[in-house]
């Protein structure tokens, strides 16, 4: 079961946390994988594990704010069958707190990134007969994060483009869902404590573990195990989805 033998995938932002594990899984799993980072010396952590595995990865260095070096690298790629746009950036801030420069900051990346992947990936998807495609939307698109402000509002589009997208192409066998994680156990939470917190880390990661009703963070392989079972032929009838995982967070914390 989900084998993607003989599948070449995208996954943008797959030098780290999430996007690693999902390009590690669907490797193991078959696909070729080729993997979007803003330098390709990030994603040469994520290259050596599949590699290690005997898996098949390459790395490009890409801007997925820049159409035209998004459409230079797919080009390059040629026919793809998956696309998991997974790259994004986090912000903190409310409404009134949130700089022009930041909102466009977050804009570029987390919304003008999908656009601008899925503008290049479709027609690749399309030559090769149809597809898959993975939007990591989040839970901030569902309910109200405090100091979350243009992040959720990207993550909002990204879950609409979601719906939008499986809508425009279910004709030409093209799916589309998204995936929408609470807080996942990353790099970038250990980061985000250690430059906010030195003094107290293991307190504050127990109080955002707790945050979920299961009493935890997820673990990147998780939210990795979700996306592959939506690549895979065994989710053949699934578009136009959200999946919220979350640990009971969206349903649970009344």
């Amino acid at each position: 079961m989900f084998s993607l033998k003989n599948k070449k995938a995208v996954v943008t932002g797959g030098g780290s946390g999430i996007g690693q594990a999902i390009a590690v899984q669907l490797a193991t799993n078959g696909a070729e994988v080729h993997i979007l980072e803003i330098t390709e010396q990030n994603g040469q952590e994520t290259l050596e594990k599949i590699k290690s595995s005997g898996g098949n990865a390459t790395v490009y260095a890409c801007d997925v704010s820049k159409q035209k070096d998004v459409l230079t690298v797919f080009d390059k790629i040629g026919e793809i069958n998956i696309l998991v746009n997974n790259a994004g950036i986090a912000h903190i801030g409310k409404a009134d707190t949130t700089s022009e420069d930041d909102f466009d900051r977050i804009y570029n990346v987390n919304i003008k990134g999908v656009y601008n992947c899925l503008f290049a990936a479709i027609p690749q998807i399309r030559k090769s007969g149809g597809g898959v495609i993975i939007n990591m939307a989040s839970i901030a698109a569902l309910v109200g994060i405090p100091d979350r402000f243009a992040y959720s509002t990207a993550k909002g589009a990204v879950k609409a483009m979601t719906m939008s997208v499986a809508k425009d192409y279910i004709n030409e066998n093209i799916r589309c869902n998204s995936i929408s994680p609470a807080r996942v156990h990353t790099p970038f939470v250990d980061g985000f404590l250690k430059n906010n917190y030195p003094d107290n880390i293991e307190e504050m990661f127990e109080k955002l573990s707790k945050t979920q009703p299961i009493g935890r963070m997820a673990q990147p392989e998780e939210v990795a195990s979700l996306a592959l079972f939506l690549c895979s032929d065994e989710a053949s009838f699934i578009t136009g989805v959200d999946y919220p995982i979350d640990g009971g967070f969206t349903t649970l914390n009344n």
